[in-house]
């Protein structure tokens, strides 16, 4: 593709309903897209978008082996209602044997540093796998999840994958994410509804109570404002995006 800069992609792709800005994405030259989803509300959202209407797109997830039961119902609810396969990405063995030899199976409760540690080995290692050879990561990003993201833009330059990101739930509020999956009965974890506004692995995923923050029951036990595992932290807004 041509060079084309962030920000002209983002004063392009701003104004377009989410299903336009879909269907806009090959004209600007991308060919290998991938989605990646927990199955949240922002991936449920925009894998109903992405399977309904057949784009060439490959959806995926990160299947860290310490998920709730309950995700793994959604992702079998999701499939079997499309009827298309989700690719899973596992960690590496040999990787995961030696975290858990090193660390124990509960190390990540000790320190931030081997907290990211197992991070890295769950999510970051098979996410580069994932990301191999794709031109555009597509993520359920929204800027009112945390002050972190905040500063999230409908396209970013991510210069720890070195991939562009396109997010284009990032000025969507919460009502409206949970009103489209109500309307077009999109399956949900059922746990959203017993306070679990974003999941992640289920130890280290709690409850939040009303007014926390959306993101305060992931990693609660760590003091640093910034708890983020690893996916979404380097981001660019400056950088022309250049064919890989």
């Amino acid at each position: 593709m041509n060079p084309e800069t962030i920000e002209s992609l983002n004063a392009r792709f701003q104004e377009l309903a989410l299903e336009k800005a879909f269907e806009a994405l090959p004209s600007v030259g991308f060919e290998n897209m991938a989605l990646s989803t927990a199955f949240g509300q922002e991936g449920q959202v925009l894998t109903d978008i992405i399977f309904k209407n057949n784009y060439p797109i490959t959806v995926f997830t990160l299947d860290t082996g310490r998920l709730f039961e309950e995700t793994y119902q959604v992702m079998d609810a999701t499939q079997r209602k499309y009827k298309k396969r989700i690719i899973s990405y596992v960690p590496d063995t040999c990787a995961l044997e030696n975290l858990i030899h090193s660390d124990g199976a509960l190390g990540f409760y000790e320190s931030i540093e081997k907290r990211k540690a197992c991070c890295a080995t769950r999510k970051i290692e098979p996410l580069k796998r994932a990301l191999k050879d794709k031109d555009l990561w597509i993520t359920g990003l929204r800027a009112a999840q945390s002050e972190y993201r905040a500063s999230v833009s409908m396209f970013q330059y991510d210069t720890d994958f070195e991939i562009l990101k396109f997010n284009p739930l990032v000025h969507w509020d919460i009502e409206q994410v949970e009103t489209y999956l109500v309307t077009h009965q999109v399956p949900q974890n059922p746990l959203h509804k017993k306070g679990y506004p974003s999941i992640g692995c289920a130890p280290c995923t709690r409850a939040v109570h009303p007014g926390q923050g959306i993101r305060s029951g992931r990693w609660w036990w760590e003091k640093e404002s910034k708890r983020e595992c690893g996916l979404h932290q380097n981001l660019s807004v400056s950088k022309a995006i250049q064919p890989k």
